[in-house]
């Protein structure tokens, strides 16, 4: 179609959308949404139509091209508000919430850029925001009258009127507490469309609607879970069963609407993904399945950081994730009222949780507390997983309300797989992989941290140069992982095994980290690992002897646990008394028994201290909200009480064509790491993108990964700072 005022742009190089196309493509999406959460669609494309009027302002179409950053900040969404007077004065309050904070906090941005933080200097902020008003509102008001907007001519003085209209409602509204649904709407919109851009509406065709799970009715004699029911009238359901016995499929039997599905790992999520993507093909064809991304956006603007949470797609089918993304709403981070839209009364699954330190456990329960307040439906898988904990989780959703399923004592003798051997070093270590190797033995090494993992695959790849090897982490970037995890599950494109490492009848070894121990369908035959907590430990040992036949229940496989580190530093990521009480109640040259486990669980588990985390927290055990309505926290909370890989990178090759490239390619070239690595280090600054900070190139090897150390600012290459 012919775009209206085609020179007025929303975005600038390369996409250089125009302003017209933009804001039709957000009140499409804005609107959908709308029907979907039963709200008006009229009032949502009138928001979505005013959000990014004032784009059409000279200082912003010109300041789309400068590359100096200027001194004075320009807020397109207070000149959108200039036009206000326009629109049915019973929908001015909701539209002001849509138009005026779809980016910033109204008050205490962490830029200071929010309108009530502006106002201080209100006369020279409402003169640097109607600069030029009569050479650039006539262009604003023709973009409304395309989209069927009454409009009038509207004077400087008009313009005075509704900027102070606007305040006023601001300095009001700051002052409630909650969350605005509106502003939650516009944001979703805005970045799905952003995102998304020319292919916008095709993608608009699939969302919310409700994925078909009949695949997940097979029935295996060797899965017991496949053949309990999963009918019940509990709205909620908990699961504790061995690894491999069908948890996965009986949690989404358990499903009814669109489904969040948490896994606690990044590389965790890519393989699930994949996984539901081909479960579901079949049956759901053209179904939106979404990977949210595990990373943050977080700006640096001199000293302050602000943490806001990438959202992916609105209204996807099912949506594969990590915790951390839920954990958002509770915390109030940028974005989290569009993250309340999206999952508002869907099916939650939370794979494998775990309870590694007294903040995750705090965090899981705050999750479970905030999902229950926004009428989810609860679904909690794990193999591992201590009374105290179990009992608390119970509480919270209320016994009555919660479908409880575990496997009887015969049915977990059948998963008994593992003979575990205690050993003193990584030199009787490498004896162990040498002596596996000459008997043709597939290898699973695993380390409690990356740098570890680096170490012990340079030095295998130099004791073994002849056998296949493989190492994987998190920190490679994503189209290197990618291609890893093919590599590491031996499957061709039609799923049939290719022979290597994971299907491989030959020796091979393979160094990893925790990424290996959920939702990756391996099966090695011996194991060396790192001492580590035992609910950890459990799921590294289900990636061994996996493959289960009715020949193979009742044969055992080795499995090597290193003694744990000798100081806290060394134990990292982990408490180092955890460690040691799960390395005693590990047996000693024999099988570990399915039914000992949760005695032994809640041996090593025998207090647990429920750190309070209300003071950091939004959204309190009372189900009432802190947070000031139309604002956000801009501290980085999350990255504060987890550390955990939340933040995107790229090398500084590709920081030229990820400028050019689309969201999915762009996702490809980011690795993710933790903020304290790259926090010194230059950022690429976009509204849409994660905003990743740029890695040297020395510092990432496609077989090592990124490398820590390196990441240094002395490390660039210079010739990129004469591009």
């Amino acid at each position: 179609m012919e775009w209206v005022c085609s020179h007025i742009k929303a975005k600038g190089y390369p996409e250089e959308t125009t302003l017209h196309e933009h804001l039709l493509l957000v009140g499409n999406v804005a609107e959908k949404i709308a029907i979907y959460s039963n709200m008006s669609p009229q009032i949502a494309r009138l928001g979505a139509i005013l959000h990014d009027i004032g784009k059409a302002s000279t200082v912003f179409q010109q300041r789309l091209t400068e590359k100096k950053k200027p001194d004075t900040p320009f807020r397109h969404e207070i000149a959108s508000c200039f036009f206000i007077s326009l629109f049915d004065k019973e929908f001015h309050p909701v539209l002001i919430e849509m138009v005026i904070a779809h980016h910033k906090s109204i008050a205490e941005d962490a830029r200071r850029k929010g309108i009530l933080d502006l106002i201080e200097d209100r006369d020279n902020t409402f003169e640097l925001h109607c600069k030029d008003w009569e050479l650039w509102k006539n262009d604003a008001l023709k973009l409304l009258s395309a989209f069927g907007i009454a409009v009038c001519n509207i004077s400087l003085e008009d313009a005075q009127a509704s900027y102070d209209e606007v305040a006023a409602y601001c300095e009001d509204v700051v002052l409630e507490r909650g969350y605005s649904e509106w502003r939650g709407l516009l944001m979703a919109a805005d970045h799905f469309a952003s995102a998304l851009s020319d292919k916008t509406d095709d993608y608009l065709e699939r969302i919310f609607k409700h994925p078909k799970l009949d695949f997940y009715n097979r029935r295996h004699q060797l899965y017991p879970l496949s053949l309990k029911s999963a009918s019940s009238g509990e709205k909620h359901t908990m699961v504790v069963a061995s690894t491999g016995a069908g948890k996965t499929d009986f949690l989404f039997r358990r499903c009814k609407g669109r489904i969040f599905y948490t896994l606690p790992f990044q590389a965790s999520i890519n393989a699930m993904y994949k996984r539901v993507k081909n479960d579901l093909s079949t049956d759901n064809p053209d179904m939106d399945i979404r990977l949210l991304h595990a990373a943050s956006k977080i700006v640096l603007e001199g000293k302050s950081r602000e943490e806001k949470i990438i959202q992916g797609h609105v209204g996807a089918a099912v949506k594969v994730l990590t915790p951390h993304q839920i954990a958002a709403i509770a915390f109030g981070t940028n974005g989290y009222e569009a993250m309340i839209m999206d999952i508002k009364g869907c099916d939650v699954i939370l794979d494998e949780i775990h309870t590694y330190t007294e903040v995750t456990r705090a965090i899981v329960l705050k999750i479970i507390q905030v999902l229950k307040h926004l009428g989810c439906n609860i679904h909690i898988g794990t193999a591992t997983m201590p009374k105290l904990l179990y009992n608390r989780i119970i509480d919270l959703l209320g016994k009555e309300n919660v479908l409880e399923v575990q496997l009887e004592e015969n049915e977990q003798e059948q998963f008994n797989r593992h003979i575990i051997h205690k050993i003193d070093s990584w030199e009787i270590a490498a004896e162990v992989v040498a002596q596996s190797v000459n008997e043709q033995k597939k290898v699973l090494v695993v380390c409690n941290r990356v740098k570890a993992a680096q170490e012990k695959y340079t030095r295998l790849k130099r004791l073994f140069p002849e056998t296949p090897i493989l190492l994987i982490h998190s920190r490679f970037t994503k189209g290197d992982r990618d291609e890893k995890e093919r590599l590491l599950l031996g499957l061709a494109e039609d799923g049939k095994p290719n022979g290597h490492f994971n299907s491989s009848t030959e020796a091979c070894i393979v160094v990893a980290t925790q990424v290996v121990e959920v939702s990756l369908d391996l099966s090695f035959d011996v194991m060396v690992t790192e001492g580590a907590p035992l609910d950890a430990l459990i799921q590294r040992f289900g990636r061994v002897n996996r493959r289960r036949t009715k020949e193979t229940i009742g044969t055992y496989k080795p499995v090597y646990v290193l003694p744990p580190p000798e100081n806290d530093k060394e134990a990292k990521p982990y408490d180092i008394e955890l460690i040691n009480r799960s390395y005693d109640v590990l047996p000693n040259g024999e099988v570990l028994e399915e039914k000992s486990l949760q005695g032994k669980i809640d041996d090593v588990f025998t207090e647990i201290d429920f750190l309070t985390i209300e003071e950091h927290s939004v959204f309190k055990e009372t189900g009432k909200w802190s947070i000031d309505k139309l604002t956000h926290n801009s501290k980085a909370i999350l990255l504060e009480l987890l550390d955990i890989d939340s933040v995107s990178c790229i090398l500084e090759a590709d920081r030229e064509v990820y400028v050019q490239a689309n969201y999915e390619d762009r996702y490809k070239m980011e690795i993710h790491t933790r903020y304290y690595v790259v926090k010194d280090l230059q950022q690429f600054k976009d509204e849409y993108s994660s905003s990743p900070f740029i890695i040297p190139d020395k510092a990432y090897s496609r077989d090592l990964g990124l490398i820590e150390d390196l990441a240094k600012p002395e490390n660039y290459n210079v010739e990129y700072s004469f591009l």
